[in-house]
C-alpha cells in the first residue's frame, strides 16, 4: 500500500482509483463495508483500490476542546487498510481550504480534478463539504456530472443497526471492550512506546510496561485482561491498569500499565500494542501497597483464567 499525502499535482500512478470516502477512525465493520464497495468498483473499472481520509480529523478542528477520541493511531490505521487490500491511502490535509470547499467543489476539485477518481463508495449516512451539505444523493449527482460512478453502502449491523466509531467510543467509556470489539471486528488496541517509570511494580512482584494514552479515547478507568503484541510478533497475555493509579501516583495523565505474564525482558523504548479483552474491575485507591498488591495478584489470577484456560 502506498500512502499519498495531499490531492494536488499528483503523479498519474496516484490517480484514477476507486475510492472509499470517510474518516475511517477504527476501520470498523461499517467502514469495511464501504471499502468492500470500493473494491467492487475497483474490480469493475480495473482500477486501484483507494481510501480517502483526513488529517487532522475534522472533529479536532471543529471541536478543538473535545476530549481525546481517536480509536487508532496512524500506524494502526495504515496496517488495517493494507490488510484489506487497499492500494492507495490518500491522507488529505483538513485545513482552511478543505473546510471551506462546498460539497460540489469537493467533488469537482478534489475527487475529479485532483484524484481523478473512477468510482466513489460512501456510507449511507455520509455528509461532506462546508456545512456538511453533501449527502449520498448529491455525491451520486456529482458523479454523473463529473464522470465517476458512485455506490452507497448500507448499514452493516444486525437488523439494519449502524456500526459507528461513536458506538465504539461509548462502549469503551462504559467499560465494555467486548462490545467495542464486536463493532470493530477485533479488540480495541492501544499502541505506544514503553516508557521508563518508577519500577515500583517490579519491586512488588509485578513489573509493568507503561504506555501513554496520547490521543486515544480514554476507556473506563479500571483493570483489564489484555493481550500484548511485541515488536518481534510475539503475543503475551497479561493484566493492565488503565487510569491514574491513585494509590501510588495520584492525579497524572491516564496511562496503561500492563503486566505481561511469564515475561521478564527489557522492552523500554520499544513500541507495543495491547488489546483490551475484558474489563475486570474499576480502578481503586488502596489503603497501602500491601493491600494493592494482594488485589493485583487476584486480578492476575482472573485474567489468566480468562486468557489462559489451562492455567
Amino acid at each position: 500500500m502506498r500512502i499519498v499525502e495531499g490531492w494536488k499535482g499528483l503523479a498519474e500512478a496516484d490517480r484514477g482509483a476507486s475510492v472509499a470516502l470517510g474518516n475511517f477512525d477504527g476501520v470498523h465493520r461499517g467502514h469495511q463495508r464501504v471499502i468492500a464497495a470500493a473494491a467492487r468498483g475497483a474490480q469493475a473499472a480495473k482500477a486501484p483500490l483507494g481510501v480517502i481520509s483526513f488529517e487532522p480529523h475534522p472533529r479536532r478542528i471543529f471541536q478543538p476542546d473535545a476530549p481525546a477520541f481517536r480509536l487508532m493511531n496512524a500506524e494502526q490505521q495504515a496496517k488495517a487498510l493494507a490488510d484489506l487490500g487497499v492500494d492507495l491511502f490518500y491522507v488529505l490535509p483538513f485545513d482552511a481550504e478543505m473546510a471551506n470547499l462546498t460539497d460540489r467543489d469537493f467533488a469537482k476539485q478534489v475527487l475529479h480534478e485532483g484524484l481523478g477518481v473512477r468510482h466513489v463508495a460512501v456510507g449511507f449516512d455520509i455528509s461532506f463539504g462546508k456545512g456538511r451539505t453533501g449527502s449520498p444523493q448529491t455525491m451520486t449527482a456529482y458523479g454523473a456530472e463529473f464522470g465517476f460512478s458512485v455506490s452507497v453502502a448500507e448499514a452493516a449491523g444486525a437488523d439494519g443497526a449502524k456500526f459507528s466509531s461513536t458506538g465504539v467510543r461509548e462502549a469503551l467509556r462504559n467499560g465494555r471492550p467486548e462490545a467495542a470489539a464486536a463493532i470493530l471486528g477485533r479488540p480495541f488496541a492501544i499502541r505506544g512506546m514503553v516508557e521508563h517509570g518508577r519500577q515500583l511494580g517490579r519491586q512488588l512482584g509485578f513489573p509493568t510496561a507503561n504506555v501513554d494514552l496520547a490521543d486515544y479515547v480514554v476507556p473506563r478507568f479500571g483493570v483489564y485482561a489484555t493481550r500484548t503484541r511485541l515488536p518481534d510478533g510475539r503475543e503475551i497475555a497479561g493484566v493492565a491498569n488503565l487510569g491514574v493509579n491513585p494509590t501510588v501516583t495520584g492525579t497524572i495523565a491516564p496511562r496503561l500499565e500492563v503486566w505481561l505474564f511469564d515475561f521478564d525482558e527489557d522492552i523500554y523504548d520499544q513500541v507495543i500494542e495491547t488489546d483490551l479483552i475484558a474489563f475486570l474491575r474499576d480502578e481503586e485507591k488502596f489503603v497501602n501497597l500491601e493491600v494493592m498488591t494482594e488485589q493485583v495478584m487476584a486480578d492476575a489470577r482472573k485474567a489468566r483464567a480468562l486468557l489462559l484456560p489451562e492455567f
